[in-house]
């Protein structure tokens, strides 16, 4: 536990209403026991957040902790080291381990193992036993033991009807389906996003109607069966159009989207000279599909920013393009690359931003949202969105250093986090 903390001078963001309040927050043994101006300091630390803002803490509702069975990538305590480092408080984590979570057992054991950590873990479980796309889930017993909503994530469900049941079964115990929107079918073995670049490179190219297509069909299914839809990872234009008439429609659906498909386009392969770190899936798309998801965010069709955290050893990394694997990490880099791509050109407000990082996953994954008032418990990120920064080799907290942004400018840091009756600080 952290001594009792007053944390003096800093502006309180609500992210729901947008509005700020300069007041000063005492906590006493991980719960709020005053909030108000110039209050008196006892026997307690003090964290001066004089020029900082404060929220309740950020969740990144799409995470790869590798563990079990990867732990050379990433460990559930390596993973939340960098999310804290990120300003989040909590994450989710994505099924695709090895053994996947698909089974009361395994999702209780993260939940567990998790429990000293600073940064909440919340199991997403598989749509598919053993992600193999063939039989359900038992999800009414994964959402007992404590799953936030399932996915088989990396795996896409290529069976209509499987997904049709999964939608209906999810509904039952209100929890998201999150589909990886991608028809296997027409995009097969690709390693970039189809276009001139592709061509050129001669790189096997990923069309960006291999996940358009997907989409459709599983709008189709939520509207027919009246699941939660929820869309991992948007990366192209039509994706982003689509989503927008289906809300419009009144279909039940959301959608996330990673600060790299809305930071860099394809130009970045070729750019890099064919660098992995460029390597992701979907992959890096084209101008016009950056601009789309910069909208997306803007007028409110995509609700969520998320990083779809995938870490991989610098072995695995170090390899021709085509050899290697697809993901990057990204928990210390989201708020700063957020900052410079939405808040600095006027995409978002700070507070919508927040929303996007704070409210709105844990919405969507029926988690409560931290309330920063007295009585509740402590639960916030103290952050700002103007500070100039490159990112180094030293900022990253992440056991794994695959990442395309080493030497780029952010625009804000996360300062510290408060969980569960820690204060983690991070340092300049």
């Amino acid at each position: 536990m952290t001594p009792n903390l007053c944390i003096k001078n800093g502006t309180v963001l609500n992210p729901v209403t947008g509005k700020t309040r300069s007041v000063d927050i005492r906590i006493h043994d991980g719960v709020i026991t005053e909030t108000g101006p110039d209050l008196e300091v006892s026997d307690e630390r003090v964290l001066d957040a004089r020029g900082l803002m404060i929220s309740p803490g950020w969740m990144d509702m799409h995470v790869h902790l590798r563990d079990p069975g990867q732990e050379h990538k990433e460990t559930i305590e390596t993973g939340c080291r960098a999310a804290a480092f990120g300003g989040f408080t909590a994450v989710a984590c994505m099924p695709n381990t090895d053994p996947p979570i698909d089974n009361r057992e395994a999702v209780q054991s993260l939940i567990k193992r998790a429990e000293m950590l600073p940064v909440d873990v919340h199991p997403i479980a598989c749509v598919s036993r053993g992600r193999q796309g063939k039989n359900l889930s038992e999800m009414v017993e994964l959402a007992e033991a404590g799953a936030v909503g399932f996915s088989d994530d990396g795996s896409p469900v290529q069976d209509g009807s499987l997904m049709r049941r999964a939608l209906e079964y999810a509904s039952r115990v209100g929890k998201p389906i999150i589909n990886h929107m991608e028809d296997l079918g027409l995009g097969p073995k690709g390693e970039m996003n189809e276009g001139i670049i592709s061509t050129t490179l001669g790189l096997t190219p990923i069309p960006t109607f291999s996940e358009e297509s997907m989409l459709g069909r599983d709008l189709m299914l939520a509207e027919l069966t009246r699941g939660h839809l929820h869309v991992a990872h948007v990366s192209t234009e039509r994706s982003t159009a689509m989503i927008r008439e289906a809300k419009v429609r009144g279909i039940c659906v959301t959608a996330e989207a990673c600060p790299h498909h809305f930071s860099l386009t394809e130009n970045a392969v070729e750019k890099s000279g064919f660098d992995a770190q460029t390597k992701m899936h979907p992959p890096l798309r084209a101008a016009e599909d950056v601009e789309a998801i910069r909208a997306g965010f803007c007028d409110g069709t995509l609700d969520v920013i998320c990083t779809d955290h995938a870490p991989h050893a610098t072995f695995e990394k170090e390899t021709d393009f085509v050899s290697a694997p697809f993901g990057i990490i990204g928990l210390e880099t989201a708020w700063g690359l957020t900052g410079r791509h939405l808040i600095a050109n006027g995409r978002l407000t700070v507070g919508e931003a927040v929303n996007k990082l704070c409210v709105a996953p844990r919405q969507i994954l029926g988690i409560d949202v931290p309330v920063l008032k007295v009585g509740e418990t402590a639960n916030l990120t103290i952050f700002d969105a103007t500070t100039e920064w490159i990112f180094e080799d030293r900022h990253i907290r992440s056991k794994s250093k695959n990442t395309p942004f080493l030497g780029m400018p952010m625009r804000g840091r996360a300062w510290a986090i408060y969980n569960k009756g820690r204060l983690v600080e991070q340092r300049p």
